[in-house]
Order: C-alpha cells, then structure tokens, then sequence
C-alpha cells in the first residue's frame, strides 16, 4: 500500500494566513527551522496509478499539481487519477477542496449518513455540486466497524469504519451534540500483504476499538493538532480546550505520545498538526522529545509503504 501525505496542517495551514504566532511568523520570516503545511488530506494506491483521496483540502488543487502521482495520464486531454474520495467528517479543511473536483465530476465519495446530512444542508456542498456533471455520487459508510467496503479503484484494500469521540463542526446541528458518524478514523488493510494502516487525523479520546486497530497496525496517522490541551486559551485564540474541539493533546499522561507508546507500531506518524503546535519547530523540546519516542512528523509530500 502506498501512502501519499497531500497536507499535514490542521485547518488553517501553515503558516496560517492570519496568524503572527511566534511559528507562523518565524516561518514567513524563515528565522525557524521548519517545513510550511497545507491543510490536512491524504491518498492511498496499491498500484501507483488509481488513487483513493481521503478528505479533500481547501488546498486540494496546489497539492495535485504538487505530486505528479495524482495528475492526469499523458494520453489524455483532461483526466485525474483520483477514482474516489472518502471523507471522515465534515469539517471545512475536509471538504471544501471538493469544489476544486467540479470539472473532474462525476466522482464517487463515500461518507456516514450524518456527515452527508451536514453537507446537504447546514454546509451544502454536495447540493451545489450536483450542477457539475450531475456531481457526486454519494455511497454510504456505516458506523459498523465490521461493515467493510472497498472504495472504487481501491481493489486490493480494504477499509473499515472506526467512529471516533470527536466533535461536529460549529455549523453542524451535531456540534456539543455528536453522534455515532459525525468523525471516523479508517482501517485500511492491504488484502494481499495483510499490513494496516490507520488514519484518525481528529480524536478526542481512544476508545476501545481504536486501541484494538492501533495494536495491529503497521502505521498510525494520529491526530498531533496541539501539543497541550490548553494551547489555544493560552496564546489567546480560543476560550476551548483542544479536547472540547475534538482533539487529543499530543504531550501529557493522557497524550497522543502516551497512547501511541502503547502499543508495538512500527511507524507513529501524527497528522493534522495546527500551526501553533511547537513541534512545528524542529529545534524546539517539544519536536526532540517526538524523536526521542521514535514519532514522526507528517509534512507534505511524505511517501509511506505500509
């Protein structure tokens, strides 16, 4: 299985346009070491030529034409690479980069029940879209973890729905109110290697079958947004904890460092990294103690086998 990291930010990228935190302004000035980050997304092939998009980036169009993986075959006037998407949620840096698709439609995408409620009507993308070549071709994902299904182009691999405790965007009606669906990680195992990965780029708390895939993966893409809970309210951005907002601190007993160490995975990669997240910086402590636990980084453009 190949993985292709297309964005490793969280919402906002990074440096986030709007932001002179002392990681976005030291990376427009370059006085830090440090890599920039477009907004969260990945894709997974077996062959190297059809490929699953897994979340769509408000970034989408620069990170296709930045990976030639994904670019249209030479004998074609106009094509894509891209056979399905699958999206884990309905959050604006998951989704938005589904309008860039509008001229490749028809697509098949794959999401819960409730995340197609959410962009059918309080963020009505899959509306809009239906204007452009009859648009997307919505196929449902249970909250069934031994539901499995088998995304179009994605012979050879197979994928399992894990919900994960999380929360909805602001402008959904599941928002402090969530609901089995609103947020999934994937398992996605290779049929002919048995090898799996697992993508869960928002997670608030492991539940038990998260711990169940995490112990038989050979690669984690984990949620690393911010390094401690409070982050937010101390820099003065927000009044919320990241746990309120959906996600796992990554330092701390009952971190993304702590859970991942658990368990014998042979490559811990975090994802979805916000722009405030010392980690970012690859002199500070905080990125040394990520080495230290053999955890790395996701940036853009990174290639994993599994």
């Amino acid at each position: 299985m190949q993985v292709l990291i297309l964005g490793a930010g969280a919402g906002g990228g990074f440096p986030q346009w709007n932001c002179h935190c002392e990681n976005c302004k030291g990376a427009r000035q370059q006085t830090i070491k440090t890599i920039p980050r477009t907004q969260s997304s990945i894709a997974v092939s077996v062959d190297g030529n059809k490929w699953v998009l897994i979340n769509a980036s408000p970034d989408l169009r620069e990170q296709i034409n930045s990976h030639p993986q994904l670019w249209p075959e030479e004998h074609v006037a106009r094509g894509t690479r891209i056979s399905s998407i699958v999206l884990t949620d309905s959050q604006i840096d998951h989704t938005t980069g589904l309008l860039t698709l509008r001229e490749g439609l028809p697509l098949p995408v794959y999401c819960t029940d409730v995340v197609k409620e959410d962009l059918t009507t309080s963020f009505p993308l899959f509306t809009v879209l239906k204007h452009w070549h009859g648009g997307l071709h919505q196929r449902s994902i249970s909250t069934d973890f031994n539901h499995t299904f088998v995304p179009e182009g994605a012979d050879g691999l197979l994928f399992q729905p894990v919900v994960l405790e999380s929360n909805a965007p602001p402008y959904s009606t599941y928002r402090d109110n969530i609901v089995p669906g609103n947020n999934i990680g994937l398992k996605i195992t290779d049929t002919q290697t048995g090898h799996v990965l697992f993508y869960a780029p928002g997670c608030m708390q492991a539940n038990d079958t998260v711990k169940q895939v995490m112990a038989n993966a050979e690669c984690v893409l984990f949620d690393g947004t911010l390094w401690v809970n409070e982050e937010m309210i101390e820099y003065g951005f927000s009044q919320k904890l990241g746990t309120q907002m959906g996600h796992m601190p990554v330092n701390g007993e009952n971190g993304a460092i702590a859970l991942l160490n658990r368990f014998n995975v042979k490559r811990k990669v975090l994802i979805h990294i916000n722009n405030t997240n010392p980690v970012l910086n690859e002199d500070s402590s905080a990125f040394h103690a990520l080495q230290e636990q053999n955890i790395e980084l996701a940036y853009d453009g990174m290639q994993i086998e599994v």
